[in-house]
């Protein structure tokens, strides 16, 4: 404490002085009748400098709590718009849940038309080069899979298994080149063997008298033993008739959209 008096000895003096000096002042004002000459030159003088400093004082207290409403006011809307941002993403989340419990019933809906045990499974990857079209789903051999079972879905076939892995299993699509699908013209029972073309399909082996016109359905015959008949391949698209020859050229398009495929069902077994 001495240290502090010792130290700020001289400023706590003018302080005590000043003090005693506006005390007094105060004092005499209360005492005295009137005002004196040098009283009124004093608030003469006095008077615009403590109106420049009230209004100062004003001015800097209206700004002083105008910025604090600022302040208050951003921080407000920067929690307003990430709640709104939060509300926005539950909404989309909400809305692909919907979506994908559309299409989960669609598919159960199938299992019930095809009287198969059948696994639905969830399209992870996709492989759509020039070699080869296929897709990876997210069951494998533990889930029961093995190579050559169908894969459908609500549409119509997608393909078969041709490899297995523990948790996930590569699938080749009805469009591959290499893929073969045992057909029936739905109209006419007419038979063929509905092939890959990496985007559409062709139907081989339909015999040049046979009758087929653009949008009759194909469907699976049912022989080969891979895939249940009367499964959806796809519709009629562009027929050719050679004057000479033994079959005709029909080409199709596959009724699953290999484009927006998520989920499909693969077909586990016999008729039970």
């Amino acid at each position: 404490m001495r240290k502090f008096l010792n130290r700020y000895r001289y400023f706590l003096l003018a302080v005590a002085l000043l003090l005693a000096t506006l005390m007094l002042y105060s004092y005499n004002l209360r005492q005295k009748g009137a005002t004196t000459f040098f009283e009124r030159a004093v608030l003469t003088l006095a008077a615009p400098l403590q109106s420049s400093i009230d209004a100062s004082t004003d001015y800097l207290t209206d700004l002083w709590k105008n910025y604090l409403w600022l302040v208050d006011t951003r921080q407000r809307n920067l929690q307003l718009e990430k709640e709104n941002r939060e509300l926005r993403a539950s909404l989309r989340q909400v809305e692909e849940f919907r979506l994908q419990n559309e299409r989960l019933r669609h598919l159960l809906g199938f299992v019930d038309d095809i009287d198969r045990p059948a696994l639905p499974a969830q399209v992870i990857g996709e492989d759509a080069s020039s070699w080869a079209r296929t897709v990876i789903v997210d069951k494998g051999s533990l889930s029961g899979l093995r190579d050559g079972l169908p894969v459908v879905s609500a549409e119509g076939v997608v393909g078969r298994v041709i490899k297995t892995a523990p948790n996930s299993a590569r699938v080749l699509l009805l469009t591959d080149a290499s893929s073969a699908v045992a057909a029936l013209v739905q109209r006419t029972r007419t038979r063929g063997v509905a092939r890959g073309l990496g985007v559409d399909l062709s139907l081989d082996y339909a015999l040049r008298k046979a009758d087929i016109v653009e949008g009759d359905l194909l469907v699976t015959s049912g022989m080969g033993g891979i895939f249940p008949k009367g499964l959806t391949i796809g519709r009629v698209t562009q027929i050719k008739k050679d004057e000479f020859g033994l079959f005709q050229e029909v080409k199709a398009t596959p009724a699953a959209d290999f484009s927006h495929l998520e989920e499909v069902l693969i077909i586990l077994g016999e008729d039970e």
